[in-house]
């Protein structure tokens, strides 16, 4: 399957959905990875990629290494091994090193191509299309960045067989984003099929995908609708900043951040009970943490004026309407949000 992003500026591409076919780039070529990943999958992709000159770039595992260092060493082997403005990167990996390459290719010599091929549920469903990128600092996630836009897009489902368990709630956590937000029939049908199954989880990932792309060609630089896909993601960056990046993965904290949405939404009236504990039930089904424990609550408040979606110091906060539609608001008032914020 293939599904594509219309963008203006010849900055379309294409997401490829199936088995690695065999992709050759007539120019130099560095992949960045992980150990982890590189010890699964790294074979199986230098077999399909052929390029001018290849060479392989392994920085550390995990979203506490998402800082300008590794930039830095993704830099400095970039310039060790001659790339030139026509040269690529290729970002393969989870959502950490996709944001990482991602951000690196935008910034050596000024800009130059890269590609994603994600090898994490969450990333080939959501981090790895839209030309986010970025690094995280002791103010909180993504703050340091760029859009830049990949010029293709490799999803190769296959590659999931060596994801843990956590690691594939994680994903299913921003799949189950998607329906609440645009598509109540993908949210009834997530409801009704297990994404175990590897049939149901290559259509879940082609209709998030999917959604994604008809979002990001509407408004690539989330300056409206796009901002619609941070549900959950406000309150989330709270609580892995709160957290150092080291007790959830990014999947988990956006599920929490659901959750907390979702009380928020039935306090002031645009989300039933009902469907609340429907959300917080698709979620559970997949061990996807669903509550957490504030120790401070006013310092909790005050995290989100650190956010990039806080304009002229309002939170702005996305709340569901219901199942399949949301809103993007900040006139919730600190009074509503400080009662909800007590009740985790």
């Amino acid at each position: 399957m293939t599904v594509k992003i219309t963008l203006p500026h010849d900055n379309s591409y294409e997401i490829f959905i199936d088995e690695l076919n065999e992709i050759y780039f007539d120019r130099k070529v560095v992949i960045v990875t992980n150990p982890t990943v590189s010890g699964f999958h790294l074979d199986y992709l230098k077999s399909k990629l052929n390029a001018k000159e290849l060479s392989v770039c392994i920085i550390p595992d995990g979203e506490e290494y998402k800082h300008m260092q590794t930039i830095e060493d993704i830099l400095a082997h970039c310039f060790t091994q001659r790339l030139d403005r026509k040269s690529l990167l290729v970002a393969f990996g989870g959502g950490v090193i996709g944001d990482m390459t991602g951000f690196a290719a935008s910034i050596y010599q000024r800009g130059i191509d890269f590609v994603q091929i994600p090898t994490t549920l969450l990333s080939q469903v959501d981090a790895s299309v839209g030309g986010k990128t970025g690094i995280n600092n002791k103010f909180g996630k993504n703050l340091i960045g760029a859009f830049h836009q990949p010029i293709a897009v490799y999803i190769d489902p296959s590659m999931l067989k060596t994801l843990p368990k956590r690691e594939f709630g994680a994903g299913v956590a921003e799949i189950v984003k998607m329906a609440v937000t645009f598509n109540k029939d993908f949210f009834e049908w997530l409801e009704q099929n297990d994404l175990n199954d590897e049939k149901n989880i290559r259509i879940a990932i082609a209709k998030s995908v999917q959604t994604k792309a008809d979002v990001v060609s509407q408004d690539e630089k989330e300056l409206g609708i796009r901002a619609a896909l941070n549900y959950g993601h406000t309150f989330g960056h709270v609580i892995e900043n709160e957290t150092n990046y080291n007790t959830y993965l990014h999947g988990e904290a956006v599920g929490i951040g659901m959750c907390m949405a979702n009380a928020l939404a039935v306090k002031i009236g645009l989300m039933s009970k009902d469907e609340e504990l429907r959300v917080k039930n698709l979620l559970e089904k997949y061990d996807i943490p669903t509550t957490y424990k504030i120790k401070d609550v006013e310092d909790f408040y005050e995290h989100f004026f650190l956010d990039k979606k806080s304009l002229d110091n309002k939170i702005k906060f996305i709340l569901p309407i219901g199942l399949g539609d949301c809103k993007i608001t900040n006139e919730i008032t600190k009074n509503d949000v400080i009662q909800i914020l007590k009740g985790f």
